[in-house]
């Protein structure tokens, strides 16, 4: 092989190998709605979940809410809810939180985000806050979509 057959080669292989990867800019700049599960902890009423809430999807949230269920320790579906997070500002993060009457933390295995049930803002589609839906626990409760 000739040392040009073989920089050919590298070139091509280089070029192959950055085609299928995505940047980390890239990924970071894609435009993302964030709600982290931060704390599920006993209260008055039952069981108080905290969120986090980063709304990074390049406009303002006039009304934000998903259906969620909470599943029990057996994996049964024990109850469906809405949470409603309301308006949420283009890049700021909002800390919420939501009283569940009659629920026992403990009993809580997984909180499942069923579906939105409102996404409303300018140049905002109705779909967007899930199809663009990212996410986190920082809790021993499993959550996702």
């Amino acid at each position: 092989m000739t040392p040009l057959t073989a920089s050919l080669r590298l070139l091509t292989s280089t070029l192959a190998m950055s085609l299928t990867t995505i940047p980390a800019w890239a990924e970071q700049s894609a435009p993302v709605l964030t709600l982290e599960l931060n704390a599920a902890q006993p209260s008055g009423k039952g069981c108080r979940l905290t969120f986090l809430v980063s709304n990074n999807l390049g406009a303002d949230l006039t009304k934000a809410a998903f259906e969620i269920a909470l599943f029990n320790k057996a994996g049964i579906v024990d109850r469906l809810t809405v949470l409603d997070f309301k308006d949420l500002p283009h890049g700021k993060t909002k800390v919420t939180r939501f009283d569940l009457a009659g629920t026992d933390c403990t009993k809580v295995s997984r909180v499942l985000v069923n579906s939105g049930t409102d996404c409303a803002g300018t140049g905002v589609e109705p779909t967007a806050c899930m199809r663009k839906l990212k996410t986190d626990t920082r809790t021993g409760i499993a959550f996702g979509v």
